[in-house]
């Protein structure tokens, strides 16, 4: 409920605050009065654009500030949803800055106007003669018949389930289209992938082909320069070998000298020995080297082999060439697996569609229960609302679509005349009619669902005084459940409120200026006694009034 407004420097409104009660709060005041400033005010907190026009003084900031109490409404999950810090007493608050740019705020958190959109219609419903399309559209009129059917939790779990099913849907169509690439690819992926895996690619291999290729392609001159180094170190009379050994033996004898000579003697025999290892290292390189043509040409094609898949794949080593061959094996693999996979989802998704039409079927029967005792509640309120004629008849067709809230088509057919033709609501019905229908639906509501605060904005435009008084009452009945409020020009009703202000404008320092002020009793018999005679109250109209609110 709506507990506290405050406006700022709006319209021809200074200054403003208000705190509001339960129950059935009636709002009067002149015409001009500025009754529609409180209205636009209002309309900022659920998230109207904002026009720099409306501020009162441009150089100022306009700020507009409601205070409700949300502690029944069940809205922690849409807090969430959202992003917001729930309060059991949300404040939301409209800032229209001097350069023209607007800011709104819940519980101080800065957000877009979509989420004060969302927020404020689960807060505060602003209803006029003229604003009765909500009633002619589908899902309001759905809602009204899901109310009484108590359909809540089945419409829930179907939601949930409806989004499963067309994630689910997704999936397969995602996976459906993977398969049909995969088809084209599959037989290009499995060449690539055998001609990879028939090449036995080994990590380093390349460089240890490299090597022996070049040794078996040069053998005849490694094996002649092997041979010279052989002959050079082992001549017996030339030979660095034997020139060496006898260099050792003449420094033999001078080693025991001097330490310089021992270190000489020491150092040409470390030579000596490194160089005997070497001599023995060719001899078995010598030995080891053979021509084999065969194995020559079987290393040189799979050089060819490695070297055309790297310059293929445009990759440097074996390496890369490892880890295509591993992605291309995961691609034909996944390939095979995709089947198995469509098939799954197949399965889960008939299984959901089944669900879905088990719960879809449960609400549709709900809604054909409860139609009767709506029609039959609408039209015993219209009859009281001065519409004895009025009758409504509800087609609900079981449909095969599944829609978001079960796969029921409706249509909401009206007559508002003896033997008339019925038709759809915003074809049969004027905008009277609308009027007092959409206060009917309301009324019934407020028995099954938790409303957010009404505001009738002067819904009894043309309606007589006796009907205006019955008006009243469901009102008044109304307000026993949920926060309501009426704007009203007519006494009638005015006297059946808990609360009562009046919006008057009056002059300050030369500025004209919008009030809006709590009336206490005695100040309640002058204003319903002004609304039933005029200005020039006479003594029959006080009586009336007193009447009135007794």
């Amino acid at each position: 409920m709506l507990t506290s407004l405050t406006i700022k420097n709006y319209a021809l409104i200074d200054q403003l605050q208000v705190n509001f009660t339960n129950g059935l709060t009636i709002i009067t005041g002149e015409t001009g009065a500025g009754k529609s400033i409180l209205l636009g005010g209002l309309s900022l907190i659920l998230g109207k654009r904002a026009d720099l026009s409306s501020v009162k003084d441009p150089s100022e900031k306009c700020i507009i500030e409601a205070t409700f109490d949300i502690a029944n409404y069940n809205l922690k999950s849409l807090f969430k949803t959202e992003d917001l810090d729930y309060e059991p007493l949300t404040i939301i608050r409209r800032e229209i800055l001097s350069s023209g740019k607007s800011r709104a705020f819940i519980n101080d958190t800065p957000v877009n106007l979509d989420s004060l959109q969302i927020l404020g219609e689960r807060l505060l419903d602003i209803h006029s003669q003229h604003q009765t399309l909500q009633l002619t559209n589908d899902d309001f009129q759905f809602q009204v018949i899901d109310a009484l059917a108590e359909n809540g939790e089945l419409l829930q779990t179907f939601s949930n389930d409806l989004s499963l099913f067309k994630s689910l849907q997704s999936e397969l169509k995602s996976l459906q289209k993977q398969k049909a690439e995969a088809i084209k690819e599959q037989d290009y992926n499995s060449f690539l992938l055998n001609e990879l895996e028939g090449a036995k690619l080994v990590v380093g291999e390349l460089e240890a082909l490299e090597e022996e290729y070049e040794t078996l392609n040069n053998i005849e001159d490694i094996k002649e320069k092997l041979t010279h180094s052989h002959q050079l170190l082992s001549n017996d009379e030339v030979g660095v070998l034997t020139n060496l050994t006898e260099i050792k033996n003449q420094l033999s004898k001078l080693s025991n000298y001097t330490q310089a000579y021992k270190d000489i003697y020491d150092r040409l025999n470390s030579s000596l020995i490194e160089l005997n290892d070497i001599f023995v290292d060719l001899e078995n390189l010598q030995e080891q080297l053979e021509a084999d043509p065969n194995r020559l040409e079987v290393v040189n094609t799979k050089l060819q082999v490695l070297h055309n898949l790297m310059l293929k794949h445009s990759v440097n080593d074996e390496a890369e060439l490892i880890a295509i061959r591993e992605e291309l094996s995961k691609k034909v693999s996944d390939s095979e697996l995709l089947d198995d996979q469509i098939s799954k989802i197949e399965i889960e998704i008939n299984a959901k569609e089944q669900q879905l039409n088990t719960n879809s079927k449960a609400i549709h029967d709900n809604r054909v229960r409860v139609i009767p005792n709506l029609i039959e509640q609408l039209e015993e309120l219209l009859t009281i609302l001065g519409m004895p004629n009025a009758k409504f008849r509800v087609e609900l067709t079981f449909g095969n679509a599944f829609y978001s809230n079960g796969k029921d088509e409706l249509a909401f057919l009206f007559s508002a005349n003896k033997g008339g033709n019925f038709n759809e609501l915003k074809k049969a019905a004027s905008g009277g009619e609308l009027s007092r229908i959409m206060l009917a639906i309301k009324s019934i509501l407020s028995k099954y669902i938790q409303l957010p605060t009404i505001m009738f904005d002067e819904i009894d435009t043309g309606v007589s005084g006796e009907i205006s008084n019955k008006m009243a009452n469901i009102m008044q009945q109304m307000s026993k459940s949920m926060q309501v409020f009426t704007i009203t020009h007519l006494p009638q009703i005015a006297a059946k409120g808990d609360t009562h202000y009046k919006v008057f404008k009056e002059d300050i320092d030369e500025v004209t200026q919008t009030q809006l002020k709590k009336l206490n009793p005695e100040e309640r018999i002058v204003e319903i006694a002004q609304m039933l005679g005029g200005v020039d109250m006479s003594t029959s109209a006080i009586a009336h009034a007193k009447q009135l609110l007794n």
